[in-house]
């Protein structure tokens, strides 16, 4: 499909359940852009900072030639437009993420017509992994190297320790 697909999010930090979805994405469409967003929402505050975040995607995809990482500070639509990308790309867990998505999707195309979001769901042992409950589990002494690429796995103990 020769489209340019945007995946937002804070990916903080980014788990297996993000890499899967963005290797699929690889394979759909001619380029993807991980838009790291630099404005999380006020009940989230990032463990990690901009620059370890998008050290830590980039590593954990490896080298997927399509792929770019990016920080963005903006409306996510702006930042598509800006990038020339017709579809935003997110990722539903279950059920209960669906309201809110559908409620974005929503918005985004109120904001900016041209775009699409696509809606992918995580390889089933991926499924229950959030960013949120890797660092819960990881404040409480728990090992996320199940869950996590190995430089976060480390990264996330360090912080435990401080």
């Amino acid at each position: 499909m020769g489209v340019i697909a945007i995946y937002p999010g804070t990916f903080d930090p980014v788990t297996h359940g993000h890499t899967d979805l963005i290797e699929r994405a690889a394979r759909l469409f001619d380029r993807v852009i991980v838009g790291v967003s630099a404005n999380p929402a006020p009940s989230k505050r990032p463990a990690f900072t901009m620059d370890e975040r998008l050290e830590f995607i980039r590593t954990a995809l490896g080298a997927l030639p399509n792929v770019e990482v990016e920080a963005f500070d903006t409306l996510l639509v702006d930042f598509v437009r800006e990038r020339g990308a017709q579809v935003i790309m997110r990722g539903l867990r279950a059920v209960s993420d669906f309201e809110y998505e559908f409620q974005l999707a929503s918005m985004n195309r109120q904001l900016h017509p041209g775009v699409e979001t696509v809606f992918l769901t995580p390889s089933e042992q991926y499924a229950f992994i959030s960013s949120s409950l890797v660092r819960e589990v990881a404040a409480l002494g728990g090992d996320v190297s199940r869950f996590v690429h190995p430089d976060v796995a480390a990264a996330l103990a360090k912080r435990v320790r401080r």
